[in-house]
């Protein structure tokens, strides 16, 4: 089988869409240029591809090693369908390459009329310089130049020309491919893991930030009492399939090590510079969450739900709150991999009983329905997200599990929520674990509020 970049170039859909399903497969990796597969798709034209990429969750705005995104290569080589599609998926139509041009800049180089015209009236500025004190009017013929010309000025722009600022467009968070190599292997020698950091320590193990193999990544050990050989079978059984690299919202577990060699069993994957949900909101990073943030956080978690909840079977001892929710570097929320709990780690065991639903707390894991038992905890996060409040911060964890399960504690709501987020995080949290909608019901809600 080709790889993935060739079945993209070619337009193979078929293959493109076996390739994406399965888990193991990051769509957002890169090829030795730094060409996504979006990249590649875009460039050669492959329309269907490009759907196919986009809806599984490819990075929009990812850049090459010559900082191109996949609107520039649709730009240049003029396929105004897909230019369209990135447009309407948010992509910057001012991103700058490392030569400071926009997809303007190619769309007039290339005399592509039409996708110029489709920029313009999207946004893009006629009158950006690139390094080299160019703007896209001067890249262009004189009747394409009068044809921009016009449809900025009606559009109110303004045709001063913009001098060229390497970090221009502020705000925009670059994202590069992530290491295509990286899912390759799933067991891990101990020796080429350094460990540099302790970030954290609690009674199921350490955390710490080290590298292997060039990357930066989180390492968990594991701290398990009486490690036997059974013990040792069910984490080599149980940790493959954590590694699920083929969804934007998904952070996969990169590989474990099996102790011995290792002197406890670890596991790791990616570093995450903001840390997890829980840090962003409480404990004081350098960006604030706002409604419209907290709103593309929610909708992040809610895909990355809907697409864990169609597994069969199920991930077990996986359970939703915000500590297991990571924020990447272009602040994608991402449920991580890494958090799910192994079969031998203090069986029975609540480990935050804030955000879990009342009915798993009185019952076996049996006897539940863990997709409706998901979205309580769903409903919990979206409380945390719109008031930045730890749930029941003045209890215990003891006082919170008891008082949830048997006294029908629940969280307040508090006044100058937006009506839409209320009414939403009432319905996920119905007392009747039927009456709970499905995560692929509330993506779509989640989506209209984010365009409001």
């Amino acid at each position: 089988m080709d790889d993935i970049f060739t079945q993209c170039r070619e337009g193979n859909a078929v293959a493109v869409r076996l390739w994406l399903d399965n888990t193991e497969n990051d769509l957002n990796q890169g090829d030795d240029h730094g060409f996504s597969p979006l990249h590649w798709a875009c460039r050669e034209g492959r329309s269907s591809v490009v759907d196919m990429l986009i809806m599984r969750g490819a990075r929009i705005n990812v850049m090459n090693r010559g900082d191109d995104t996949p609107l520039h290569l649709a730009s240049s080589h003029g396929h105004r369908e897909i230019v369209g599609k990135l447009i309407q998926c948010k992509a910057d139509t001012n991103a700058a390459n490392e030569h400071g041009n926009t997809p303007l800049h190619y769309a007039c180089f290339w005399g592509q009329d039409q996708v110029a015209e489709d920029l313009v009236m999207n946004g893009a500025q006629v009158s950006i310089c690139n390094k080299y004190g160019e703007t896209p009017l001067d890249k262009g013929k004189p009747h394409l130049r009068e044809l921009l010309r016009e449809k900025a000025e009606k559009s109110g722009q303004n045709l001063t020309k913009i001098p060229f600022k390497d970090t221009f467009w502020k705000g925009t968070t670059r994202t590069r491919p992530r290491n295509g190599t990286l899912n390759k292997h799933a067991g891990i020698d101990y020796k080429q893991l350094s460990l540099l950091a302790k970030v954290n320590e609690n009674q199921s193990g350490e955390l710490w930030q080290g590298r292997w193999q060039g990357n930066e990544v989180v390492v968990k050990v594991l701290k398990v009492r009486d490690w036997t050989t059974r013990k040792s079978r069910d984490f080599n059984e149980e940790y493959p399939k954590l590694r699920i690299f083929s969804h934007p919202n998904v952070l996969p577990m990169l590989g474990a090590c099996q102790s011995p060699p290792a002197p406890h069993p670890i596991i790791i994957t990616h570093w995450m510079p903001y840390g997890s949900l829980y840090n962003v909101l409480h404990e004081g990073t350098n960006f604030v969450v706002d409604q419209t943030q907290a709103v593309k956080f929610a909708l992040d978690i809610a895909c990355g739900m809907a697409f864990l909840h169609t597994l069969e079977p199920l991930i077990p001892r996986h359970y939703l709150n915000s500590k297991s929710v990571v924020i990447d570097e272009d602040m994608t929320a991402r449920i991580s991999m890494a958090d799910v709990k192994f079969s031998f780690q203090c069986p029975g065991r609540m480990y935050s009983p804030a955000w879990v639903a009342p009915e798993a707390l009185q019952k076996k894991p049996e006897d539940i329905n863990r997709r409706s038992a998901d979205m309580w905890s769903f409903a919990i996060l979206l409380w945390e997200l719109v008031t930045r409040e730890v749930p029941y911060a003045d209890l215990s964890n003891m006082e919170i599990g008891m008082k949830v399960a048997l006294e029908g504690l629940r969280p307040t709501i508090p006044p100058g929520i937006s009506p839409h987020i209320c009414k939403l995080m009432k319905i996920c949290m119905n007392e009747d674990p039927a009456k709970r909608p499905k995560f692929d019901m509330i993506v779509p809600i989640l989506e209209k509020m984010q365009d409001k």
